[in-house]
Order: C-alpha cells, then sequence, then structure tokens
C-alpha cells in the first residue's frame, strides 16, 4: 500500500480506535497441578470440588461456559435419583448444591418417605439448572479449584510422575503437568486421546433436545383428532415419529419438555455434535410448524429451549472391573464399592422407552474399579462413561449416581496426588472414611 494511501486508511478510523498488528499464536505455556479434571458437567463437577476441599491443587476444564453439563446446558434439571425405598442413598456435595439450588430459589423438595412405585420421577429434585450452574462455579472457587473454560485437550502423554496435557482454546495453548488426571468429559475423550480401548454401541441410544411449548388449553383439545393428524404428517413426511415419540397426546401433556428423540445422537467428536445439535432443533421447528396449522394452537409459544441436544451413550471404558446388567439389578456390593447408585433400567430406543424397575430393596453399588481404565496409572474416569455393559449403563448415566461416582472420583485422586501413588494402590479405607467425612453415603463393606 502507498504511504498517501495508508494515511488515509488510518484517518478513516472511528474515533478512539488503534490499529494493532495481527496477533501472533499464543505461546505455549506450561503449568503444574495435582489433579487435572476435563469435563465439568455432572461428575466432574463435584470431583473438582471435593479434589479441592481436601486441599489438591486441582484444575477443572469445561468446553462450553458453563458448569452441570446435563444438569444445566442439557436442561434435564431434575437430577436424581438420591433416595431409594424409602431412604437416602446418595448424599455429599452433588446433594449439597442440588438443595442449596433449590433453597435458594424456594423450590419445593419432594415427599421422599411417600413410595412412587414405578413413577420413579416423583422423587426427581425440580431446580432451575442456571442457579445451579452459578452455585457450581462459586463452591468450586471457594474450594481452590481453577476453573477453565473454552478449551479441550488435543494431546495426552504419560509422564514418569503422571501426565501431560496439552490444551487449546480461545488465544490460549497450554500444557498441563499433571500428577493425577480423570476423564469426566463422558465420551471418555481423554480416555482415547491417552491411546486406551473404549467401547460403544453400534447404533448410539437417542438423544433428547429439551424444549416445552405452551399457550393452549388441554380440555379443548380433540385428541383422537390430533393423533390422526400427526398420523398424517408422519406418514407426509412433514413429521418423524421420534419427533413426538409416536404420541401427540404424551406430547402436548408435557408440553414437549423431554418428550422426543434424535435418533443416533452422538457428542464424541464436534463434527458429529454438531450434526446431533442441528437435527434436535430441526424437530422442534418441525413440530412448532406443525402445531401453529390448527386453531386450537393459534397462541402457541416457545417456553422453553436448550442451546443443546442432550447424549446417552457414546464411548465407555475398559476398566478394571465391569458393572454387569447382573450385577446392577441384583444390586451387588462389590468389595471395592465407593457409591451407590439407584434407577430403572432406562434404555432408550427411537420413539420409545424400554424402562425395568428394579424389585424392592435392591441399591446398586458402583466399584472403585470400573472408575479406573484396565492397567492404567495416574488415571481416573467418572460418569457415563464407566467401565459397565450396555443396559447397566443405561440407569448408572443418571445425575445422582455420576455425582456419587465423581466424589468417590475426586476422593481418590486428591489422595492419590497426596501419597505420590496411583489410584488402584490408595487404600479403600482411607476412600471410604474421606467420603463419609465429606457427607457422602458409602456401601456397606462385604
Amino acid at each position: 500500500m502507498k504511504r498517501r494511501n495508508f494515511l488515509a486508511t488510518l484517518g478513516a478510523l472511528p474515533a478512539g480506535s488503534v490499529l494493532v498488528a495481527a496477533t501472533p499464536p499464543p505461546a505455549v505455556r506450561t503449568i503444574e497441578t495435582d489433579v487435572l479434571i476435563i469435563g465439568g458437567g455432572t461428575a466432574g463437577t463435584i470431583a473438582a470440588l471435593q479434589a479441592g476441599r481436601l486441599g489438591a491443587r486441582t484444575i477443572l476444564v469445561e468446553a462450553n461456559s458453563q458448569l452441570g453439563g446435563t444438569t444445566t446446558t442439557g436442561g434435564v434439571d431434575f437430577p436424581g435419583l438420591f433416595h431409594a425405598w424409602g431412604k437416602q442413598v446418595i448424599a455429599g456435595l452433588g446433594w449439597e448444591l442440588v438443595t442449596a439450588a433449590a433453597a435458594l430459589n424456594d423450590d419445593d423438595l419432594p415427599n421422599f418417605t411417600k413410595p412412587t412405585g414405578r413413577e420413579h420421577w416423583r422423587h426427581q429434585v425440580r431446580i432451575k439448572g442456571a442457579l445451579y450452574a452459578a452455585l457450581a462455579e462459586e463452591a468450586c472457587l471457594k474450594a481452590g479449584v481453577q476453573l477453565r473454560y473454552y478449551e479441550s485437550p488435543i494431546a495426552v502423554t504419560a509422564t514418569p510422575g503422571g501426565w501431560r496435557v496439552r490444551l487449546v482454546g480461545k488465544g490460549t495453548d497450554v500444557t498441563v503437568l499433571a500428577k493425577q488426571l480423570l476423564d469426566s468429559t463422558g465420551n471418555a475423550a481423554v480416555i482415547g486421546l491417552a491411546g486406551l480401548p473404549r467401547l460403544r454401541e453400534k447404533v448410539a441410544q437417542p438423544g433428547t433436545l429439551v424444549y416445552r411449548l405452551g399457550g393452549w388449553d388441554m380440555a379443548t383439545i380433540d385428541m383422537p383428532l390430533q393423533q390422526k393428524r400427526a398420523n398424517a404428517a408422519i406418514a407426509a413426511g412433514e413429521l418423524k415419529m421420534t419427533d413426538i415419540r409416536g404420541n401427540i397426546g404424551g406430547f402436548l401433556r408435557n408440553g414437549g419438555d423431554n418428550a422426543m428423540h434424535v435418533p443416533g445422537a452422538d457428542s464424541s467428536t464436534s463434527e458429529a455434535h454438531t450434526t446431533t445439535n442441528i437435527a434436535g432443533r430441526a424437530s422442534m421447528l418441525r413440530v412448532l410448524r406443525f402445531l401453529k396449522q390448527e386453531p386450537a394452537f393459534a397462541f402457541l409459544k416457545v417456553e422453553r429451549l436448550q442451546p443443546e441436544t442432550g447424549v446417552r451413550e457414546t464411548y465407555r471404558i475398559v476398566g478394571e472391573t465391569t458393572v454387569t446388567h447382573d450385577d446392577y439389578v441384583k444390586g451387588r456390593v462389590f468389595p471395592d464399592a465407593v457409591a451407590h447408585s439407584f434407577y430403572p433400567i432406562d434404555l432408550h430406543v427411537d420413539g420409545s422407552i424400554v424402562p425395568k424397575h428394579l424389585d424392592e430393596g435392591i441399591v446398586p453399588t458402583i466399584p472403585l474399579g470400573a472408575l479406573i481404565p484396565k492397567g492404567s496409572k495416574n488415571l481416573m474416569v467418572a460418569g457415563r462413561c464407566l467401565s459397565s455393559d450396555r443396559l447397566a449403563n443405561s440407569a448408572l448415566r443418571v445425575q445422582a449416581s455420576c455425582m456419587a461416582m465423581g466424589q468417590a472420583a475426586g476422593v481418590t485422586a486428591a489422595l492419590a496426588a497426596r501419597a505420590g501413588t496411583t489410584p488402584s494402590q490408595v487404600p479403600l479405607a482411607d476412600i471410604r472414611r474421606e467420603l463419609a467425612r465429606h457427607g457422602a453415603i458409602v456401601p456397606p463393606r462385604v
């Protein structure tokens, strides 16, 4: 550019603006920590809070803008189940945050002494997801946890004393040297980067975009007519059966909410997650436009719309112990049990759910070995990617159970970092003692 043209360009800059040089690539910095947790969702948040409260230098990395995962961004703001058969079986730090969110918003808790039968959802605790995220963030910061949003790992390498993890984000390139590494991505993404084996199904369970519609009076709705219209729209390709799980009546009674499916939902890569989110929003628009054609829905409006489609399963690890369906439904108490789980077997298929409730009195347990990748050192997982078969995982993946295993993983990782050992070598008695000291309900010894 000639000098006079360059000066003319400068003269065209708005008042107060300055011309800056092109931003150079970020320099790679190195930081050290005791415990590095990748994934600030249901399990990772609780693991970080627990490790921080035990005095471990803790870093929590979250690719999105807030903590909480399924409870917050995913919109499943009714976490459970914490109670079984008239008594509480999961407590600790997850319960602390859930009840704090309910109390701060004056939300009522269910009557946990009243049996639910097969209506297990009656014991779900309804909270405001965004408020939970704010409280979780506050608690982590008070515990000394370093939060790193908008970052993801791109390389994971074992070192003699732990792990080297390279994180990249907006204008950021950081290498973290960690004594203990915890994968709470839900996708076992760190396990994959570390070159360890993972399992997944050929066809994933469908996901769900949580949204709610309103503006109609159910008393005025001709339900047989609406089902006939929906069937015709599905046949014509205007709707998909999975948009309403084939049942317009159930969809309308709930205002949508958790009443749709996105087939093949996958969050294991950015490309797959993009496709999943686009499919979820496209489904919502189909339903909205379909209903708007009918006079009964003239005043229909969108009352709630989550930014992401929730995903139920991707990868699982191959652990030192694998929780099977038989273990789960029989309530096996593992010798290294560190937490309870309680939820029906909850396998989703396109357009429907195949629930199988537990027999009365059964309360399954989660073994420490299911959180440790087989043959690994200084490495754990927490959340839905734990070592389990598909049917057991369909129940283990719910929030209360993930919070419980997150707390157990946080304790174990902090103690391992303190002692300079690996998670499988931390005395079980020490883990159980610290869990109980921090409010967790620990399964009985066998």
